[in-house]
This record gives C-alpha cells, structure tokens and sequence, in this order.
C-alpha cells in the first residue's frame, strides 16, 4: 500500500502549494503505512498462504507481516536475496513484539500521552487506507501521462531569457555604472570589478532562466527587455541594486513526459485529496474554538484600535 501521509500533510497544511514528495511505482513509499489500531497485518491473505512463521509468547506472526515490513525497506534493500531478508525481518519483528509486550506489562499502553499516540496512528492509518484506495487509483502513470498529453505536451514552452547582470549595495552606485556603459564601458568588466553577486567572475551571466525563477521586479524588467538592452534605472531588490543586460530571449521547449511526471503527479495527489476532503466535510458539524478553548467572539480576528488621539495636545 502506498503512503500518502506526506501529499495528506500538505494538502490538510495548505491545501496546495509546495509540491509533496511521493512514492512512486516500483519504489518503496516514502514512509512505512502507519500501523493498523489493532497492530494486525495490512495485507489480507487466506490463511493457508498467510502461515504462521513465528509466535512470541503465543502472539503470532503471519508472513504477510514480514512481506509488509520488507515492502517498507527502501529498494536497496528490498533487493536483497529472500532467503537473507526474510530472517532478518523476521527477527526484527520477533524483537518489535518483545518490546511491545514489555511495554504493556509495565502499563506504557495506560500512559495517556502514548494513548494519544496510538489512536493518532491508528487514524493516520484509517485515513492513508481511504486515500491509497481512492486517490491512489487516479494518479497511476497511464492518468498522469493523460494529463501530460492534455496540458503540455506539443504545447508552447515557457519563454526564456539569457541576461547578465551587475549586483550593487546602493542605488546611486548603480546609477554611475550604468552611466559608464552608456559611454561604452565593457557590462562583464565592470561586472567583474563592482559586482558583489557571485557570478561576478563570469562576467554577471546568468545564463537561461525562466520568469519565475527570478525575484518579480527582477524578471519583470528582464522579460521587458529586448537582446542587447540595459536597463536604464537600476531594479531593486532585497539583494540589493540590479543592472541588467539582456543578451538573448527564446521559446524554451515543453518539459519531456520524464521532466514534468512528478510534479505532475504531485498536483494530481493534491487535487485528489482536497476532493476527498470536502467529500469527507459534507453533513459534518464543525466547531471551531480558541487555543486555549475558549469560543471565538467576532472580535477576535479585528484589527486592534487605533489609540485615542489626545485633543488638548
């Protein structure tokens, strides 16, 4: 079974933004599913080819158990020979149980800090089994390709542009550099003199880049500009006062199918999810309070007063 915990996480955070790592086909999930509430196997499987393989105090343990724990090993090691891994996980799962049973004798299943603990699992359980059943389904390579043909592929690239800049502390030091290259003066040797940025040694190039992989007021000026323009005021920004050289402009080509599948997927997940939980809220009450429990007055979100002004000053 695939985790979604880690797309459930940013999407119940956000709901949308950061893309969110995954686990894909043929890879190990980014994280072990979280254990069932009443610590069984997640795999359902007939009894006859489900055997026993161990029992720890008379507590069995199934081989879908093992085949469950080996699932969640990354693939370096799932690729180990069976006949090594499978003892292996057995023995840590023979040592899990030992523990486990160590800690209820001592009352730790009683400690409401760990109660709090175990029924969080067992909900992050319940809720990664609905969304691998649900949303897993919608995301699969075939769904994503799909999407891929339908919103990218034999569509436009992005439009990119190849400029050069110098990076300077104050605004009237730029004005002066940009007055010295109207006069002719070389952009990469002054560049390599003024600049503070760290590709001032290349001349301030910083090769192809797409407009929002710059900070806004720098790309909107670049993608303003035209091969062999300088900018004629310096651009500020929090790096501090920009000159800007452009020094080519083209139509980048569409991400191949390899380049954009996972960002892709990631926006698929999510669209899954919040689908999912706005499914899930209908018919449901929904009671929000303070932090410290109290229930909210409609002032709490306003904007403070304003202090009184005193008229006698």
């Amino acid at each position: 079974m695939r985790s979604f915990s880690l797309a459930v996480i940013g999407v119940l955070a956000g709901l949308g933004g950061t893309a969110l790592a995954q686990s894909t086909p043929g890879q190990a999930p980014a994280q072990s599913p979280a254990p069932s509430p009443a610590g069984q196997a997640q795999t359902t499987a007939p009894a006859e080819s489900d055997p026993v393989v161990a029992t720890v105090n008379g507590s069995p343990i199934h081989a879908s158990d093992v085949r469950d724990a080996m699932a969640g090993l990354p693939a370096e090691y799932r690729n180990l020979p069976q006949k090594m891994l499978f003892p292996m996980m057995l023995d840590q799962l023979i040592d899990r149980k030992a523990l486990v049973m160590l800690a209820e004798k001592q009352g730790l299943n009683k400690d409401p800090q760990v109660e709090r603990q175990m029924a969080r699992a067992a909900d992050g359980a319940l809720q990664n089994a609905l969304l691998s059943r649900d949303v897993g389904p919608l995301v699969t390579d075939a769904k994503v390709k799909e999407r891929y043909d339908a919103t990218i592929a034999n569509k436009p690239g992005e439009e990119e542009v190849h400029a050069a800049h110098i990076l300077v502390a104050s605004e009237d030091e730029a004005k002066k550099l940009i007055a010295q290259l109207k006069g002719g003066a070389d952009f990469a040797k002054l560049a390599k003199e003024h600049s503070t940025d760290p590709g001032a040694a290349q001349g301030g190039d910083l090769g192809w880049f797409k407009k929002g992989d710059m900070l806004p007021a720098f790309a909107d000026a670049a993608f303003a500009m035209q091969p062999g323009q300088i900018s004629e005021t310096p651009v500020h920004t929090q790096y501090g006062w920009h000159i800007i050289k452009v020094e080519g402009r083209r139509q980048a080509p569409p991400p191949t199918f390899a380049q954009a599948r996972d960002q892709l997927r990631q926006d698929m997940i999510q669209e899954g999810v919040r689908k999912m939980v706005a499914q899930a809220k209908q018919g449901l009450t929904i009671q929000r309070f303070n932090a410290d429990g109290s229930a909210p007055k409609a002032t709490d979100s306003a904007e403070p007063p304003a202090p009184a002004s005193d008229a006698k000053q």
